[in-house]
């Protein structure tokens, strides 16, 4: 669960981690996450429940799909998986009404025109979940304030520059009440949210523990594969948070204008390009189908040629049409979705019935053995 990247994402490149690695692993992560979750399955042979969310801060952009929204769309099929947007954390940022309203219905339609399907899967919004402020304040009074203080969400926010108020230091705890509310098995995170996860399981254990009855389900982690990192325009991996990102649903001249402003180096066009600490290569990698990559990766090594067969401005028109060929038919069927706001607020209406079939349970025997 995360901000705008999925609760549960990649953390940066390392400065000794070549990013081409990174990008050329991508394409393997579904692969990857099927077998952990196959090793996961109830031996009972229920389905496994999985969770995981996003949250509204912001435009979705390709190291979002490619980092976490097209496993959920494959993952969906594969167990009982709950998706939610998460608008009460994204409140630690968007500080607007307006804006918050509508990014939330933005991420919605965006999870929905990449392929999350509301009749597999169930996606809701966080905030339409009344139970989960009611399990974050019970869950709250058996957190210690030491695991709080030695959170690295918080540690490292507050180290570039973010204001140390309440909902920023209480945000692990209301991560966990939302994992444990749903009776989940598996979620899947990165090597940045781990520590999330085990405190979850330290905080669940401690109540039931401390009410003497296993209340809380603990769930177990779907590790991604972290050196699956999604470069960004300028080498570092993509986040808003860097404005190096490609909008997935930006407007044509915007996404032409994030992709044709990439940093390159100064390499003549009838040279071989350097692969190392490419982005636009890198990129390449990831964007394009295989075969098609193969085509321009010879190109991108031979020597010869001129500015308009071998220039970067030639490799950066191949990415952005590969760009348009994958997410053409996503971006009008998004379009279509924030026309038809109300066709959305029932989708996610729906989701959070469902949502609260599974929370329900949860919250009861919760509020019965504390005495609620």
């Amino acid at each position: 669960m995360s901000e705008k990247t999925p609760q549960g994402a990649a953390t940066p490149t390392s400065k000794n981690t070549s990013a081409s690695e990174n990008a050329g692993v991508v394409h393997a992560r579904i692969d990857s996450l099927n077998a952990g979750l196959e090793s996961l399955k109830h031996k009972s042979g229920q389905a496994t429940r999985i969770l995981s969310g996003v949250q509204s801060s912001g435009r979705l952009h390709i190291g979002n799909y490619y980092g976490a929204i097209r496993e959920f769309v494959n993952l969906q099929s594969q167990g009982e998986a709950l998706y939610f947007i998460a608008n009460l954390h994204a409140l630690n940022s968007v500080r607007d009404g307006a804006k918050a309203r509508e990014l939330t219905l933005e991420t919605a339609a965006a999870f929905i025109a990449l392929g999350v399907d509301p009749a597999k899967a169930t996606l809701f919004r966080q905030s339409d979940i009344p139970e989960i402020t009611e399990l974050y304040w019970i869950l709250g009074t058996v957190v210690p304030l030491s695991d709080l203080n030695n959170a690295h969400s918080y540690k490292d926010k507050i180290a570039k520059g973010a204001e140390p108020d309440y909902g920023l230091y209480g945000y692990p705890v209301l991560m966990a009440a939302d994992i444990l509310l749903y009776d989940s098995d598996v979620v899947p995170v990165g090597k940045d949210q781990k520590q999330h996860l085990e405190l979850t399981r330290d905080w669940a254990g401690k109540f039931n523990r401390q009410y003497s009855a296993e209340l809380l389900k603990l769930p177990k982690a779907l590790t991604r594969d972290e050196t699956a990192v999604v470069p960004g325009t300028d080498g570092q991996k993509m986040s808003k948070s860097y404005k190096n990102t490609i909008d997935l649903f930006g407007t044509d001249k915007e996404v032409e204008k994030q992709i044709k402003t990439m940093k390159t180096d100064s390499t003549a066009p009838e040279a071989p390009k350097p692969t190392e600490n490419q982005p636009l290569y890198d990129l390449l990698k990831v964007v394009l189908q295989p075969s098609d990559f193969a085509t321009i990766d010879a190109k991108w090594r031979e020597s010869g040629g001129t500015g308009q067969t071998h220039g970067y401005g030639t490799f950066k028109k191949a990415l952005l049409d590969g760009y348009f060929a994958t997410f053409s038919e996503p971006r009008k069927r998004y379009a279509e979705l924030m026309n038809d706001r109300g066709e959305l607020e029932r989708l996610l209406k729906l989701g959070a019935e469902k949502a609260r079939g599974y929370a329900g349970p949860v919250i009861s025997r919760v509020r019965a053995a504390v005495g609620l």
